[in-house]
């Protein structure tokens, strides 16, 4: 969707007679819905799911309720629940965050002759997803962050989705990641990537001035480096982890 929208020649076709997409692998950002939407008049709906549940648990109604940010609901005859970060063990109230975990039908038995990994993500009849979600009262989940890719900045809990989607409203901003970084004092450090539009220009400051009216001090990013691409998948889900290793080797060995 991303592509589709800043191509330099999609105005010159007619996308009139698409109707309902669906959007999964990774977060849809919100500047990225809406500016599909309003170039074809299709529907877009986010669903989630992971390749042990094969592969999908939740999805926003592609008529009907739909909650821009959210994963929707879970699927027929399948469960859904949040527990706590720290242990796993205690399921946390709705509006408050926690490693989305779900049952049903399409979970996976087990990874192939894989026991140990098999019983840190499949407990008591629960996949342990690995992603930090949110549920509102209405039922409908929301995705914070994967629990690995939190960044623990000064005591606080800080998830890279809630930067990017602040520099994605930045309209010189064509795509955007964020990482943490080590520090001695906080622990960590928010460091964006971010790859610009093209004929934009905009200063880092600029950027991170822009981020600071809409989050936090610990959630603003303290650096950002510009790329001309960042690393995705084949099917478009930021790599944060390949960002954090490059930047680990740009870094050196500790005390190096």
């Amino acid at each position: 969707y991303q592509q589709i929208t800043t191509h330099p020649r999609v105005k010159t076709f007619d996308l009139s007679s698409i109707k309902a997409c669906l959007s999964g692998a990774g977060p849809l950002m919100q500047e990225v819905q809406d500016r599909f939407e309003a170039l074809t008049g299709a529907r877009v709906v986010e669903g989630y799911g992971l390749t042990e549940a094969s592969p999908v648990t939740h999805c926003n109604p592609i008529f009907g309720v739909r909650k821009p940010g959210h994963i929707g609901v879970p699927l027929p005859s399948t469960d859904a629940k949040l527990v706590d970060i720290e242990t796993g063990m205690v399921d946390v109230a709705a509006g408050t965050a926690g490693e989305l975990c779900v049952r049903g039908p399409q979970v996976m038995q087990g990874y192939w002759n894989r026991p140990e990994e098999t019983a840190a993500v499949l407990r008591n009849g629960w996949l342990h997803t690995g992603d930090i979600a949110v549920q509102d009262p209405d039922g409908f989940f929301r995705i914070v962050d994967r629990k690995k890719e939190m960044i623990k900045s000064g005591g606080e809990n800080v998830y890279p989705r809630d930067i990017e989607e602040a520099l994605f409203r930045h309209p010189a901003v064509r795509d955007a990641g964020v990482i943490g970084i080590p520090d001695a004092r906080y622990g960590e450090l928010v460091k964006a990537f971010v790859v610009l539009r093209e004929g934009a220009t905009v200063t880092a400051e600029d950027l991170i001035a822009h981020c600071r009216a809409s989050l936090s001090g610990f959630q603003t990013p303290k650096q950002i480096e510009f790329r001309q691409e960042l690393p995705r998948t084949q099917v478009g889900k930021l790599l944060r982890r390949v960002l954090a290793e490059e930047e680990r080797k740009q870094a050196g060995p500790p005390g190096g």
